[in-house]
Formats: C-alpha cells, sequence, structure tokens
C-alpha cells in the first residue's frame, strides 16, 4: 500500500496576516499564517496558526496543515478516458460568509477561479475545474476554508459507481405466489381445533 511522506508533500505559505489584541499594556501583536500542503496527487491539507514571530507560525501552520491533510476524490468530464483530471461532481463549501463551489470541467480548461483556489485545487491534483465564490472572498482565510470544505466533499456522496449490489429478499407475496393463485384460504391449526 503507498504510504504519504513528507518528501512527496510540498507546501506554500498562503498569506500572513497580522492580528491585534487590546490588552491593558497596549496593542499586543501576532501573526496569523495559513499554510496549503498537498502532494499534487488527491491529498491536500490546510492548516492556521497564530504565534509573536512569524518562522514559529510557520512551523506551527505547517504541522497543523500535515495532521488536517484530507483525500480528494477526483473525476472525469465526460467520457473516461485517462487518468482523472478534475472533480467528480459538483461540490460547494461555505466558511463565514464566503461560499465556494467547484464544477467538473472539460480537459484542457485548466483551472478557473482565484489565485487562491487554483492553488488548493493544485496541490490536491485536480487539473481542470470550474470555480464561483460569493461573499467576502477578500477574507483570504475563509475563502480558503471554504474551498478545503468543497474539496473534503468529495468524499461525501456515493455516486453510483460505488453503489453496493444488494440481492432483495423476495416480498411475502412473491413467496407465497403459488398459494395465492390456487385460491385456497388457509386456517390456523388452533382456529380450526377450536371450531371442531
Amino acid at each position: 500500500q503507498p504510504t504519504l511522506t513528507d518528501s512527496k508533500l510540498s507546501d506554500d505559505v498562503v498569506k500572513i496576516v497580522p492580528v491585534q489584541k487590546q490588552t491593558n499594556a497596549g496593542q499586543r501583536t501576532r501573526f496569523k499564517v495559513f499554510v496549503a500542503i498537498g502532494d499534487f496527487n488527491g491529498h491536500c491539507g490546510l492548516g492556521t496558526k497564530c504565534a509573536k514571530e512569524v518562522a514559529t507560525a510557520i512551523r506551527g501552520a505547517i504541522i497543523a496543515a500535515k495532521l488536517s491533510l484530507i483525500p480528494v476524490r477526483r473525476g472525469y468530464w465526460g467520457n473516461m478516458i485517462g487518468e482523472p483530471h478534475t472533480v467528480p461532481m459538483k461540490v460547494s463549501g461555505k466558511c463565514g460568509s464566503v461560499r465556494a463551489r467547484l464544477v467538473p470541467a472539460p480537459r484542457g480548461t485548466q483551472i478557473v477561479g482565484a489565485p487562491t483556489t487554483k492553488k488548493l485545487l493544485q496541490f490536491a491534483g485536480i487539473k481542470d475545474c470550474f470555480s464561483c465564490s460569493s461573499g467576502s472572498t477578500k477574507t483570504r482565510g475563509n475563502f480558503l476554508k471554504a474551498i478545503f470544505a468543497a474539496l473534503s466533499a468529495t468524499y461525501g456522496y456515493l455516486t453510483p459507481d460505488l453503489w453496493r449490489q444488494v440481492k432483495l429478499p423476495p416480498s411475502i407475496y412473491e413467496e407465497f405466489a403459488s398459494f395465492l393463485v390456487s385460491g385456497k384460504s388457509y386456517v390456523k391449526p388452533e382456529a380450526a381445533a377450536y371450531y371442531a
């Protein structure tokens, strides 16, 4: 069974944003970092960390991203020719006011969307995809989380190719069809003894 090692994973710092907290001694500034991670072959992760120093925050965000790795299901837009290249169905995710929707696209379309969307989808190994988003996508953290939620939803649906074949037992009418056709009536033995 193939394993996922650190050597196969690539990471990228998507956003570094200073955040402040008001204390009685003034404002305390820390740095919030968002890191995307993936192997370009069906796995991606998103991590966030807040720390006093940028380097510490980046290290923590990378660890958080590795811990949040998810499998991403890939599929086809039309005929099943070659390797899977797009999302298998329309999926959507939301975080805060941001809603992100991913739609399957034909081969060769590439990723149609914002640079943030492109980065996360490329890490997941998706080559072609249409995307649409609404809400305050300027809030990069929520935008990333919405796309990540949409990608994690790809394994949330059971498509017909994943349905298990189940043989149903015969219904009571099928089981006793020959008796019903004969037109006879059935009397329970205890009832027959009562009337005798």
